[in-house]
């Protein structure tokens, strides 16, 4: 376990737990997201609940971003800056999760305005077409043309890619084909790696994942990637056999089913060669860090997010996480 990971989670952060299992866990189960007004009133309530229980907005400033790169391809997303940043530091590319379906820079904007103001860097939001209106592998598509259009704006060895959940795979998929000009470091919160959810099935079958059960995040990304081989090499990524990874900071809480898929990833980065450091946070949800007003943890979990992008980019130390 790392330095200045609480062997267990605070009263406040176990409590909510609970309260997910009676409420969100049950609400996932019985929306169909096959449905229009399933799938409208789930990403209803995840924007909800990320406005209610994240951090702060004051002081950010958010610039969109409608771009063509050379070849035609567009991109689309926003620029956040949380405090004065100066680009010429470097830059944080997020990508954000959600099962390809539900989110978007804005439902995110609390936590990348957060991660900004924190690392005084600029945060570039990737706002990828969502399923089921557009599959596999549209969205991967996008993220590698947003990672192409920032490339151009700021050197590749200069910015840090983050992402979350579903954006954690869009990501390593990312950094399996531009090894050659890989980014700073990699920084994931519950990253989603196996999209069959074994692993998850497996880790449920001993804890129970507060939020929603691995069948039904399978129905989700299923929209996504539905009809098309699992073990098509942009589906399940090949880690351990491919180029060595940036140096990687994965985040994950002990309650959710997909701490297993940060297990397997940490522990593929590691075979490959590369360099990564596993947390994982007792009694914590799916991305706490976005929810500092339910789990009083996330604060520290960002500011060692902060600290460690600050040290790959040599930017010196960040905000305290207030």
């Amino acid at each position: 376990m790392t330095d200045g990971v609480p062997a267990r989670g605070s009263l406040r952060s176990r409590a909510a737990a609970v309260v997910s299992a009676l409420t969100l866990r049950q609400i996932s189960a019985v929306l169909p997201p096959e449905r229009t007004w399933g799938l409208w009133l789930s990403r209803r309530i995840v924007a909800g609940i990320m406005d209610a229980f994240g951090p702060s907005l004051a002081g950010t400033r958010v610039e969109p971003v409608d771009a063509r790169l050379p070849d035609g391809r567009r991109v689309v997303g926003e620029w956040v800056s949380g405090r004065e940043v100066r680009r010429s530091d470097g830059g944080i590319y997020f990508v954000h999760g959600s099962g390809y379906a539900l989110c978007s820079p804005r439902t995110h904007r609390r936590l990348t305005a957060w991660l900004s103001r924190l690392t005084g860097l600029p945060v570039f939001s990737v706002d990828y077409r969502l399923a089921p209106r557009h599959r596999f592998p549209t969205a991967a598509d996008d993220v590698r043309a947003g990672w192409d259009w920032l490339s151009r704006q700021i050197p590749a060895e200069r910015i840090v890619v983050a992402g979350d959940s579903a954006g954690g795979h869009l990501t390593v998929d990312l950094l399996l084909q531009v090894a050659a000009t890989r980014p700073a470091a990699l920084v994931l919160f519950s990253p989603l790696i196996d999209l069959t959810f074994g692993l998850a099935a497996e880790r449920e079958r001993r804890r129970r994942d507060p939020a929603i059960r691995a069948a039904d995040a399978l129905r989700l990304v299923g929209l996504y990637c539905r009809g098309i081989d699992p073990a098509h090499c942009r589906l399940t990524l090949d880690v351990a056999g491919g180029p060595v990874m940036p140096p990687t900071l994965i985040q994950a809480g002990s309650a959710e089913m997909l701490a297993a898929d940060a297990e397997r990833l940490a522990a593929d980065i590691t075979t490959a060669g590369g360099s990564c450091e596993l947390q994982v946070w007792p009694d914590q949800v799916h991305v706490f860090q976005a929810l500092p007003r339910l789990s009083p943890e996330a604060g520290k979990a960002m500011a060692y997010a902060a600290q460690f992008i600050a040290d790959a980019l040599n930017v010196g130390t960040v905000e305290k996480a207030g």
